[in-house]
């Protein structure tokens, strides 16, 4: 593992850079959907932590347009 990951971050510091194939950032946003969902209004902070990790992918009609099954049957999700 790299080192420099292992440094503390500071505040609003970017942390972690990740490239995602379609269906990967289709799981992805919808994980992050049903948990931003599931968050009561007790849990506020996280969920404006959720929702501004939401805020930075694609818009919900682009996510439905991703064709899980497609991708997944073109191999395009290595592992």
């Amino acid at each position: 593992m790299d080192d420099d990951f292992l440094a503390p971050v500071q505040p609003g510091d970017t942390a972690y850079s990740l490239d995602l194939t379609a269906a990967q950032l289709k799981i992805v946003h919808t994980a992050l959907k049903g948990l931003f969902d599931d968050l009561g209004h007790d849990e506020h902070d996280v969920k404006d932590v959720v929702a501004s990790v939401l805020a930075k992918l694609p818009d919900e009609h682009s996510i439905r347009a991703i064709d899980l099954g497609r991708e997944l049957a073109h191999g395009s999700d290595p592992a």
